[in-house]
């Protein structure tokens, strides 16, 4: 009969050993053989008429070995059932190197295994909301509404091609050429070409840039030309890093090979019908008070996924849960798909207990408030996407709309990532009536400065 016992070796770390007699497995390795036999293609023999006995010369030992592992699985996997216990992964088995397992004296065989357990804990920060947080609130500005104004009017607008540049609102097509000071091309120098505004240059280049036409040109420095953040954007796009300061002093000649100009469009009625179809608006006010709400509602999701980090932080950091690192860092050297040595396992054990800390509080939350995304709701969440993605109500209500949703809701990958979207969401949308929290009126600029720390929508 064969038996397992366990021992505790270390915090959440336990030592299973189980132990196989011959009754165990040899009835299992004598049909092996039979089945072998029926089905091996051996020279000299038809099909189904090797005898066993030769069947076990050739390919005994690798036939035994298959059913005496096989047969301690199994009772390790019943033993794991039985006593209900929550492991991390997979058992590791404890042998340095393969027994000698011969056919021919068929023994009695002790395996050891190792595992991790899985530890109890109460999510603390979530009792008697202790824990405050604070949910942003940014100030729309009329010169957002502004600024967000001109960028449609732009977008919406149409190419118009003058002869010379007149205004900080021309596009121009350029070709950037590597030189020195005096304009003479670097030999394998940098080339690019590309397309700016004249608004992005700095005033100098601005006012040496005015009344040109296709084909002039001007000498610059990349360095005193352009403000911190549009220089960073050039030097990444001529292939440097963006600080790059040693990039930065080069000198380019700049040539125009097209002026451009965008006709920026009138604020009436058949505009604001083109930015939003579904809302009948007539007055320019109506517009602004619009765009003034969509951009509310924009930070208001930015400002409540920023809290939901703070949470996940919160809850990963503070929740009290033990693990046995020594195991798990074990388990990241042959758990994965391919084996790591001990330094890469070292190396990557802090993100990965982050992560796993995540799983396991997440899993508890879950399952303990009966948290459930019905089918119902993952399609209407896909409807919406791509209503979203294809332009809104627009296209609500179209034939192929409704195809395309059952071909999406076949695709595997996309109804878990869907599913783990939602499910994260509703954990925090349960989590955040378990907490305190306070609102702060901030300023988008400040917003975008505050420290930003992981993201916890990879659950």
């Amino acid at each position: 009969m064969a038996t397992v016992t366990r021992e505790n070796i270390g915090l959440l770390n336990d030592k299973i050993t189980v132990k196989v007699s011959k009754e165990d497995y040899l009835p299992n390795f004598d049909k092996a053989v039979k089945q072998f036999s029926k089905n091996a293609n051996i020279p000299g023999f038809r099909k189904g008429m090797v005898p066993a006995g030769m069947v076990k010369k050739m390919h005994g030992a690798a036939i035994f070995s298959d059913e005496v592992l096989k047969t301690v699985e199994k009772e390790l996997m019943g033993y794991i059932q039985t006593e209900k216990l929550e492991l991390f992964g997979q058992p590791l088995s404890l042998e340095k190197e393969a027994k000698d397992l011969d056919p021919n004296q068929p023994a009695d065989y002790t395996f050891d295994f190792e595992v991790g357990v899985k530890p109890a804990f109460d999510v603390t920060p979530l009792e008697n909301n202790k824990t405050t947080l604070t949910k942003y609130k940014v100030t729309v500005t009329d010169e957002m509404v502004q600024e967000e104004i001109e960028r449609l009017q732009l977008k919406g607008g149409k190419m118009t091609e003058p002869e010379t540049i007149d205004s900080e609102d021309n596009v121009i097509n350029v070709k950037f050429e590597e030189s020195d000071a005096s304009g003479n091309v670097v030999a394998g120098g940098i080339e690019k070409e590309n397309a700016l505004l004249v608004k992005y240059f700095t005033p100098a280049i601005q006012e040496q840039l005015k009344g040109k036409k296709a084909e002039d040109s001007i000498v610059f420095q990349l360095a005193t030309s352009f403000d911190e953040q549009r220089l960073g954007w050039i030097l990444k796009d001529l292939g440097f890093a963006a600080d790059d300061k040693e990039a930065a002093q080069k000198f380019f000649k700049l040539t125009i090979t097209k002026v451009g100009l965008i006709e920026k469009r009138e604020l009436n009625e058949e505009f604001f019908k083109e930015v939003y179809p579904t809302d009948s608006i007539a007055t320019e006010a109506d517009f602004r008070a619009k765009l003034k709400e969509e951009i509310g509602k924009y930070w208001n999701s930015e400002a409540k996924n920023h809290m939901h980090n703070d949470l996940f932080e919160v809850l990963v950091h503070e929740t009290p849960i033990e693990l046995p690192k020594d195991f798990l860092k074990r388990w990241l050297q042959v758990g994965g798909e391919k084996p790591k040595s001990a330094e890469e396992a070292e190396k990557e054990y802090p993100g990965f207990d982050h992560q796993l800390r995540w799983t396991l509080i997440s899993d508890k939350l879950i399952r303990d408030n009966k948290l459930e995304v019905s089918f119902e709701e993952l399609k209407e969440n896909a409807k919406q996407k791509v209503l979203g993605y294809y332009g809104g109500a627009a296209v609500d209500g179209a034939e192929w709309l409704d195809s395309y949703l059952d071909r999406l809701l076949q695709d595997e990958k996309f109804v878990d990532q869907t599913y783990r979207e939602m499910i994260t969401q509703k954990l925090f949308d349960w989590a955040e009536a378990k907490v305190t929290i306070k609102e702060e009126e901030i300023k988008a600029e400040d917003f975008v400065n505050l420290p930003h720390k992981h993201h916890h929508h990879e659950h």
